[in-house]
């Protein structure tokens, strides 16, 4: 019991840290725009989304992954790292000072440089595997535009009208830092863990581009704020994942959001799988697997390993922002959006309707952080080859057809209900699949721990009733 209410008040600190957060951005963003000149909170904006929420977010992973990996084996977890608090003891704090222990461990190692490795380019390499990911989010929106000290405020860093192409090209960028790593080292573990590396990102970027066509073709951008879209009223419709596929009548908006994971749900899937990938986290992790290969930053040491593992983390947060932008709707409610708009209250102050909606913005990235964190602890490596039949023979045929299907229904009905349907009912199958092979799977457990007994009680056939059922030998052979 009291842990449940140790994790409810945890929950409870975040979801408050995350609403002072944003409400700080705006109000610092609005000061700015007000003091300084149009545009300023841009600049704030990569204070705040860049370098405050991603990499914090990012180094509290460090912690929060062995935790929860911790919960699902059944373990402690990390608790030897300890601060003595004046009047409360010797405190663990949860783990939080193994976060410290860790910075100052990377700060204060040895920088080893092997003798023979390209000193130059062995350098460049963390570089080249930290900076594209920590760049990646400058584009996505992570709350509404409002006003603030009668001044407009987006929160975003930069709005390009070639948004998710920004994306793809900067994101395919990393590929060199691995690739690098492994080569400048001049070590052949190195070298092998980079060209797996390298191999595996260039394949299922085919498959990542392909699974977001049918979603520019729904929405007609690449713009991620148009993509993500606006609330409308009771006299303009609302635009992008902000619209509704079907709604009630009232003052209350209800309904159906055009939400990219309800028209385009193959299309996420695909998306998310070949993301994963990209980030070489289990079940992708054959670049450096310790049963196979050792990796491709073998020979880093201090914060240039320090690097490339903060990276990786950087890599779950940007990856949890994207997909919360493309198929979850941002920053927008699943309903209520139009209504909490037209409050007076959020009208006159758009700093609070900005700081509601930017905390739902990091909820939903929260949560999909924590289903990364699920897939990490819970399915085994897989083995090179079936990582490449996975993206070249599954994920890209897939892309292709999502790509023929959502063009012709585009066509067919603009008005995306079509789409929707069909996503809807792609929900329901790969729902009744999964739930269909876990009755299977429990109905195969169920016999195998039957002990050789049917369903009254009696002995199975072809199992004497003398045998031992888990026994490899006759009873009595000992």
């Amino acid at each position: 019991m009291n842990r449940i209410f140790t994790m409810l008040f945890a929950m409870a600190f975040c979801i408050f840290a995350l609403a002072g957060g944003v409400a700080t951005a705006y109000l610092v963003g609005g000061l700015v725009e007000e003091h300084l000149f149009t545009g300023a909170s841009r600049l704030t904006n990569i204070l705040f989304l860049m370098l405050t929420f991603v990499m914090i977010i990012a180094t509290l992973l460090t912690l929060a992954e062995r935790k929860w990996s911790a919960f699902m084996q059944d373990r402690v977890g990390p608790n030897r790292a300890r601060l003595a608090i004046p009047g409360l003891g010797n405190r663990s704090l949860g783990g939080i000072p193994h976060i410290i222990t860790d910075v100052l461990k990377m700060l204060t190692k040895e920088d080893f440089v092997p003798g023979t490795a390209n000193k130059f380019l062995f350098n460049l390499g963390p570089i080249l595997a930290f900076a594209p990911v920590f760049a990646l989010f400058a584009v996505v929106p992570a709350g509404p535009s409002v006003t603030v000290f009668g001044k407009h405020v987006d929160m975003v860093v930069a709005t390009p009208d070639f948004g998710m192409l920004y994306v793809l090209a900067i994101a395919s960028l990393a590929v060199y830092g691995t690739s690098l790593a492994g080569w400048s080292s001049n070590n052949k573990f190195a070298l092998l863990g980079g060209v797996r590396a390298s191999a595996q990102m260039i394949s299922y970027e085919v498959a990542l581009g392909l699974a977001l066509v049918g979603l520019f073709l729904a929405f007609s951008s690449v713009q991620m704020p148009a993509l993500v879209g606006d609330v409308g009223n009771a006299l303009v419709a609302g635009t992008g994942q902000a619209r509704y596929l079907w709604r009630s009548d009232g003052a209350f908006d209800l309904g159906l959001p055009a939400w990219g994971i309800f028209i385009q749900p193959l299309g996420f899937i695909a998306f998310f799988v070949a993301s994963f990938a990209e980030t070489k986290r289990a079940p992708f992790d054959a670049p450096e697997g310790e049963s196979e290969i050792i990796g491709y930053f073998v020979e880093y040491s201090g914060m240039k390993f320090g690097m490339f593992m903060i990276s990786e983390f950087m890599e779950v947060v940007v990856l949890a922002g994207v997909t919360t932008a493309l198929f979850f709707g941002g920053h927008h409610l699943p309903f209520g959006g139009e209504w909490l708009a037209a409050q007076p209250l959020m009208q006159e102050h758009g700093w609070l309707y900005g700081t509601i909606l930017g905390t739902v913005f990091w909820i939903k990235v929260v949560l999909l952080i924590w289903v990364q964190l699920v897939i990490r602890w819970t399915f085994p490596r897989f083995r090179y080859d079936q990582i490449q039949n996975l993206g070249w023979k599954i994920l890209l045929p897939a892309g292709l057809a999502n790509v023929f299907i959502s063009g012709a229904l585009v066509l067919w009905d603009p008005s995306l209900r079509l789409l929707g349907i069909v996503g809807l009912l792609e929900i329901g199958f790969v729902v009744a699949l999964t739930l269909s092979k876990g009755a299977k799977a429990e109905g195969a457990h169920d016999t195998a721990h039957g002990h050789g007994h049917d369903a009254h009680g009696h002995d199975a056939p072809g199992l004497p009733a003398h045998a031992d059922p888990h026994s490899h030998s006759p009873a009595g052979a000992h």
